[in-house]
């Protein structure tokens, strides 16, 4: 089975050693990592330069970036060089528009944070965010982050549906996280679903960590994750 571009691999892994040592592992059966935060002082950027560039994987470098306008547009100018794919930042419009304008005369596509996928409401509620339910506010936030200009959003796949249904989605990106096989343990995620759901709804990009990492076998759990997404219930 040839690797699937719609499945990006989560690296969540201690340092970039075995971040690589897991792609080799997982070999021609994926060709899409991301590549986070929390492996960012282990190695993570020269990680993502290596499988990038000496193993021709493609990489979602996921930042979420935060801050003022011109702190964000040069932080994206500078990852830009390295000829990456997807970037997060967070979904508000000064910063979406920063980091367009950051990511210019590049490839790098640049993909707002609504919610995240570990949050409810009571979550919400202790961050002072405006009251709500969440889909409704998932959903106001990806039409803002399309109007700033983002290459696409990151939601849950619960939303993924009626962000699909915006008119300004058409043509744009929507990646999620939350993504759990069948019997899969759900971890810190709280609004999931599985690969066939999520791809039934709309979803370009599905995001996987655990369920592939801590398999037995991780290359045989990602060839079932992209077989799930090939099945008739995806494309129903």
């Amino acid at each position: 089975m040839t690797a699937d571009d719609r499945l990006i691999v989560a690296l969540d892994v201690p340092n970039a050693l075995d971040g690589l040592k897991l792609a080799e592992t997982l070999g021609d059966s994926v060709s899409f990592y991301k590549i986070g935060l929390g492996m960012l002082t282990g190695g993570g950027l020269a990680l993502a330069n290596e499988l990038k560039d000496e193993h021709g994987k493609k990489i979602f470098l996921d930042m979420k970036l935060f801050d003022i306008g011109a702190t964000v547009e040069a932080a994206v100018r500078g990852l830009a060089q390295f000829d990456l794919d997807f970037l997060t930042v967070h979904g508000d419009p000064h910063v979406v528009r920063a980091a367009k304008e950051g990511a210019a005369g590049s490839n790098l596509k640049i993909l707002g944070v609504t919610i995240l996928t570990s949050l409810d409401r009571s979550d919400l509620d202790g961050c002072l965010i405006k009251d709500g339910d969440v889909k409704d506010l998932v959903i106001e936030r990806a039409g803002n982050a399309f109007e700033a200009g983002a290459d696409g959003v990151i939601a849950s796949p619960q939303e993924a549906a009626l962000i699909r249904a915006l008119p300004e989605s058409e043509g744009r990106l929507i990646v999620t996280p939350g993504v759990r096989p069948a019997g899969a343990e759900l971890g810190d995620q709280k609004r999931v679903a599985t690969p066939a759901n999520a791809v039934a709804d709309g979803v370009d990009h599905i995001v996987v960590g655990r369920p592939v990492w801590r398999a037995q076998d991780p290359r045989a759990a990602a060839q079932a994750i992209v077989a799930e997404m090939s099945s008739v219930q995806a494309n129903r």
